[in-house]
């Protein structure tokens, strides 16, 4: 059985980013020598920020994305939502590796997180209450 969905096409792919970004912390464990928590490098510290956020946003993100779909979102929106949080999500993972302050992928991947985050849950009150049926 195949079951053809955008929503779980794009949950697949964070799921491969999340293990992408888990080795990147194994792997700064390894570098300075770190076995528990985060260490005292700031190298370390990032790498795990990286994981932490996406793991703080992307699983509500991804249930959200998935129920939009199911309650009849149109499917080029769901590829909007969904190509709009992939982007953002790498977005940010790049910004925030690559420094701790302000740079232009962690502010444009948080806002476009946000975006979509805030997109879906209005979908979702809409599209689940009486709003979205015409009275009469």
């Amino acid at each position: 059985m195949t079951i053809n969905t955008p929503s779980i096409m794009y949950t697949a792919l964070l799921g491969l980013l999340l293990i992408a970004l888990s080795v990147n912390v194994v792997l700064a464990r390894r570098r300075y020598r770190v076995r528990l928590g985060e260490g005292t490098d700031e190298g370390m510290r990032q790498a795990v920020r990286v994981q932490a956020n996406f793991a703080e946003y992307v699983p509500l993100a991804a249930v959200l994305l998935i129920l939009s779909e199911l309650t009849g979102m149109p499917i080029v929106a769901v590829h909007v939502a969904g190509i709009l949080l992939v982007t953002s999500r790498l977005l940010h993972a790049w910004g925030l590796a690559h420094s701790p302050g302000r740079t232009f992928g962690r502010f444009y991947g948080t806002a476009g997180t946000w975006f979509v985050i805030i997109g879906l849950a209005a979908w979702l009150l809409f599209a689940t209450t009486g709003f979205s049926r015409s009275q009469g």
